[in-house]
């Protein structure tokens, strides 16, 4: 990890856009030094282009690219959470894993090495897909490294299905598959916005039997929002957690690029309400999913994912400050 000190800029940050435009330049998250080192860096962005998993629409393994484009935007201060990114942070862009289209199981395999060497220096991922069934090998990666993990799900779904068509593997069954392996504590885990039509009861109370919290959109809507992040950091505690936000969480007003959308859904503004709520969440690794570009229109799904991992970047560096 980094040495960096309160008051002194990390090793690693984006390029001054005061001196570059933000239009110019080679294309990575936030404009972020490309680099595949571990050494003094803390938080690493990294591309899971990978969306052979996905049961509807296909086109999410381009996610990466659109969400590095969008995220030239992002600027290093959060004014809500007062925090300087990168006076706590030293953060690069790690590039995309080298996935295999059409082979799940074997994209898995190289999911995990391409991650391995972050955990394995302490460093956290903030992923970007790529369609949800990425998300059991970043599971595996980080559990190598801290053991079963709390997971804070923001999705319209459980993902907890036992299989689809047959097989054990695909975006809507990466959370069972996880429990199974040990990579979770469920106990410990949250699981919110979901919302939809189903095929029966069972797909809500099969993810509530494997020890979920599940919190639905229409008990959201009902209730309101800001209690429930308090919530959820009680269930989680201090404990490492994986911090998952499927981009199909926002209503698809706000999110038209991604597979599986379903409307009724959340705002921009709820979701990032939503997060900062989160400060202290002891994030060892995330990802946001299922941005899909052909879909979209005018970046308006991939600037809402930037944002959604500036967000987190946000928490990691707020608790980092914290500290400190």
């Amino acid at each position: 990890m980094s040495d960096s000190s309160e008051g002194q800029k990390a090793r690693y940050q984006p390029i001054d856009s005061l001196a570059s435009p933000r239009f110019a330049g080679v294309r990575t998250f936030m404009r972020l030094p490309y680099l595949t080192t571990t050494e003094g860096v803390d938080v690493a962005f990294v591309g899971l282009p990978f969306d052979t998993g996905a049961s509807f629409k296909v086109g999410a393994r381009f996610g990466p690219e659109a969400v590095r484009s969008a995220s030239a935007l992002l600027r290093p201060y959060h004014p809500e959470l007062n925090v300087e990114i990168f006076n706590s942070l030293s953060v690069i862009d790690y590039g995309d894993a080298p996935v295999a289209p059409g082979f799940i199981e074997d994209s898995y395999e190289r999911i995990v090495n391409f991650l391995r060497p972050l955990h394995a220096a302490g460093v956290v991922p903030i992923a970007c897909g790529g369609d949800h069934s990425i998300v059991l090998a970043e599971l595996r990666a980080a559990a190598e490294k801290y053991g079963p993990l709390a997971l804070v799900l923001f999705d319209s779904h459980t993902d907890t299905w036992e299989s689809y068509f047959g097989h054990q593997y695909f975006h809507g069954t990466p959370f069972k598959r996880a429990v199974e392996e040990g990579l979770l504590t469920p106990e410990r885990s949250t699981m919110i916005g979901m919302r939809g039509p189903l095929y029966d009861s069972a797909d809500l109370e099969n993810a509530r039997a494997l020890g979920f919290e599940l919190v639905t959109a229409g008990q959201m809507h009902r209730h309101g929002i800001f209690e429930l992040p308090q919530q959820v950091l009680a269930r989680a505690g201090d404990h490492p957690t994986f911090l998952s936000f499927d981009i199909d969480f926002l209503d698809p007003a706000y999110a038209p690029g991604t597979g599986t959308p379903e409307v009724g859904g959340f705002t921009t503004w709820q979701a990032q309400m939503l997060l900062r709520g989160l400060t202290g969440l002891n994030i060892v690794a995330a990802d946001v999913v299922e941005v899909l570009p052909a879909y979209d229109q005018g970046q308006v799904t991939a600037h809402a994912a930037a944002n959604m991992a500036w967000e987190i970047l946000s928490l990691i560096a707020w608790r980092r400050q914290q500290e400190r």
